[in-house]
């Protein structure tokens, strides 16, 4: 998920929320993107007992949390960009549809919808959302009573690209389409549209009134984008008419074309387009899949690409060494023994580190000739608007006990999980304390005192108290039944397709990336294959502590999870992770088994189906945590046909309390009340300890030195139109980002 995660309200158990701005949102049953936040220590009490004063929200009078990182986009006034240009832009595939509301639309599905639709609200870089002045001069609730009416006042220059005024008639259409009263159309959520009972012209034609049935706090995200009328009229053109193309869009780019065979979606300059025209003539969204991304950037073939962390290091290597020394110069060559340690220590793959010496003497050439190419290029880097947690299955086993899988929580060192991500990557090291917002956006504060810190003795105590205790009688090994240890299994190693740094956003990376094969353990435990430098401790480093004398044990059986993981060459960072949470564990008497399997059985076969204890995936943050996360968290309810509906939620752990919270939250249009409410809401998730959020993801872009206003975005909407190539001459302005 980058599985999870990535991406989000009503989708097929596959996919999952995903952040505002274009692409699709929350109320759908299955895993993206969405938030998490308290702090102190409770030991013993369950989340439904906490006291009330605990989970009281914060005063008005409080300072606002900002975000961890800036952008980086190399940003310059729009008179320092050239007029014209092609922006050569990397995205993981074609979308499988231009539709954001359908349930395979993607993250390249949203990009589009940014540059070609409109968006009433975008996100500002706190992740707030803000009025896009291109298409709205005025939105605000005017009624209360008896019901909540929104009036929209649009931009009078705002027109479709057939010439058409964007009006009612549009937000009709939607509202039709998403409110899940006809099933005709394939919708994958209709979460507030389904609370509009009317839509209607106000006092002019550039006036639209919402009334809503039941107050809806997060209107704000509605008709973010918004399809013209053409696409929503019917079901018909809704499910199939928008899939490959869109003849009518309003924004600063146009769909020019999808070319399959090129793997290209090419966006040109729209000619209605009535605000601040764009820079560039045209954006083209080109497939590249990660592990050649580098190799596309040094060829010229694109220009911006979201990159893991082994090819930042890469390209900062290219940059910082005036000439790559090579094993190739000087006379008589060199043994191929040495040839495989230069390539190893650049981070070959086993394939070409294990070629003959011709074969692999082309493959460092290349190298040589690409590093070259590369120091035109730059690593822009921020963090994700996700963060990675790690998730407990409540249904079964021994973490359906809430003891135990608070004990997980108190034995986890999640400062030291950040770091070990983060600081070798330049980017602040601070674990996320909110599963509901990450910091900088108004819903967030750390909650993770409902958990309580690291504490090791709690943790055994905790333990304890559900029955595991040290030296217990063990039930005979069974013939042929394998011992639970820390060893991997790989059997589905050689097929899996690795995510981004390994790691899954919900609904964003649910697809194979044709990643290639693992390179050699003991590369990767060099820390010079992938993941993040400094990820990995040197052969031989001892444990951090001790490890117990003995498992515990209770009715004859060891305390044994299974920690589930995706293999593949992205998965390092992600497996580094789950490596140091394991030790963790060791030390309060918990033994993590850890198994891999294939990239493209690890969401749907593993994650989704609930066959795991443990396992790591991200979440995006949502401005619109009442709607976007409530079936993150919700409590799994018993479904008519007998089976058990989880939504979102693959922990399966979720309280009534909860979806009390959020129902309320939801309702309530005063926004402070609002807020304390999340965060209520987060102090009661955070104590049931389903899943125990970690850090923001890293997000490291590789640009070319001379684009500019592009980049790592953080939380912010990008902005299209001023997206472009620098004038000659021209400077931009430092990264935030780098020392």
């Amino acid at each position: 998920m980058s599985y999870d995660g990535v991406g989000p309200h009503a989708r097929p158990a596959t996919t999952g929320p995903r952040a505002h701005d274009g692409t699709a949102r929350c109320p759908r049953p299955s895993p993206s993107r969405t938030p998490r936040h308290f702090r102190r220590s409770l030991a013993f009490l369950t989340a439904g007992a906490l006291a009330v004063p605990l989970l009281s929200g914060c005063g008005s009078d409080e300072q606002p949390s900002k975000p961890l990182a800036g952008q980086d986009i190399a940003p310059v006034a729009r008179d320092l960009v050239a007029d014209g240009g092609t922006l050569k832009w990397a995205v993981d595939a074609l979308p499988e549809t231009l539709n954001t509301f359908q349930a395979d639309a993607d993250a390249g599905t949203g990009r589009i919808a940014q540059a070609v639709l409109p968006s009433m609200f975008r996100l500002d870089a706190d992740g707030r959302p803000v009025a896009n002045p291109a298409y709205l001069e005025s939105a605000k609730v005017i009624e209360t009573e008896p019901r909540q009416v929104v009036l929209y006042k649009l931009n009078q220059q705002a027109v479709w690209s057939d010439g058409r005024e964007i009006g009612a008639a549009d937000f009709v259409a939607q509202w039709r389409a998403l409110s899940g009263r006809n099933s005709a159309y394939w919708t994958a959520r209709n979460a507030g549209y389904d609370r509009i009972s009317k839509i209607e012209r106000g006092d002019s034609d550039l006036q639209v009134r919402v009334t809503f049935s039941r107050p809806y706090a997060d209107w704000k995200s509605l008709f973010s984008p918004l399809y013209p009328k053409d696409v929503t009229g019917t079901p018909d053109a809704f499910n199939d008419g928008a899939r490959r193309t869109l003849k009518v869009t309003a924004g600063p780019f146009k769909v020019e074309k999808v070319d399959t065979a090129k793997k290209d979606v090419v966006l040109t300059r729209n000619p209605r387009w009535w605000g601040t025209p764009a820079k560039l003539n045209e954006i083209v969204l080109h497939a590249v899949s990660r592990d050649k991304r580098a190799a596309a950037l040094a060829d010229g073939s694109v220009d911006l690409a979201e990159i893991d962390s082994s090819d930042a290091q890469r390209i900062g290597l290219a940059n910082r060494e005036k000439g790559v020394g090579t094993p190739l110069q000087g006379g008589g060559g060199k043994s191929v023994t040495k040839l495989r340690s230069w390539a190893r220590a650049h981070g070959f793959d086993a394939d070409e580190v294990h070629a003959g010496r011709k074969k692999l003497g082309k493959a460092i050439a290349r190298y040589l000739e690409q590093q070259q190419a590369l120091r035109d290029v730059e690593v822009r880097k921020s963090l994700e608007p996700a963060y990675t947690q790690l998730a407990l299955n409540g249904s079964t086993g021994p973490l359906a006990d809430e003891r135990v899988r608070r004990a997980v929580a108190r034995a986890l060192d999640r400062t030291e999980l950040a770091r070990l991500v983060l600081t070798p990557l330049g980017l602040p090291a601070v674990p996320v304390g909110s599963h509901l917002a990450l910091s900088g956006q108004v819903a967030y504060a750390d909650n993770s005192g409902a958990i309580g810190d690291q504490n090791a003795q709690e943790a055994q105590a905790l333990l304890a108290d559900a029955g595991w205790v040290r030296g217990g009688p063990l039930k005979e090994q069974k013939k042929g039944e394998k011992a639970a240890g820390p060893e991997s299994h790989d059997k589905d190693k050689d097929k899996s397709n690795g995510g981004e740094d390994g790691e899954y956003i919900v609904g964003e990376d649910d697809k194979d990336h044709d990643r290639g094969h693992d390179a050699d353990r003991d590369v990767a435990q060099e820390g010079k294959h992938g993941g993040a430098p400094g990820a990995y401790a040197p052969k031989g480093t001892a444990a951090p502590a001790a490890a117990p004398a003995g498992p515990l044990a209770k009715d004859g059986k060891p305390l044994a999870l299974r920690f589930v993981l995706p293999s593949g060459p992205g998965s390092d960072t992600l497996n580094s992770v789950a490596e140091r949470i394991s030790a963790m564990l060791e030390q309060v008497g918990i033994r993590a088994t850890i198994t891999k399997v294939s990239d493209e059985s690890y969401f749907k076969d593993h994650i989704a189906a609930g066959d795991y204890d443990l396992a790591l995936y991200s979440w995006p943050s949502s401005a619109y945590p009442a709607t976007d996360a409530r079936p993150v968290y919700a409590k799994p309810l018993p479904a008519a046909d007998g089976s058990v509906n989880v939504e979102q939620n693959y922990t399966r752990v979720g309280t009534d309390q909860v979806d009390q919270l959020f129902d309320e939250a939801a309702t309530t249009l005063d926004e402070d009340e609002a807020r304390d409410l999340i965060r209520k809401a987060d102090s009661r998730i955070w104590a049931a300890a389903g899943s125990i959020p970690l850090y923001q993801r890293p997000q490291l872009v590789a640009a070319r030195k001379n684009l500019v206003n592009a980049g790592a975005f953080g939380f912010q909407t990008p902005v299209y139109e001023d997206m472009g190539f620098l004038k000659k001459g021209a400077k931009a302005s430092a990264s935030p980002n780098k020392g």
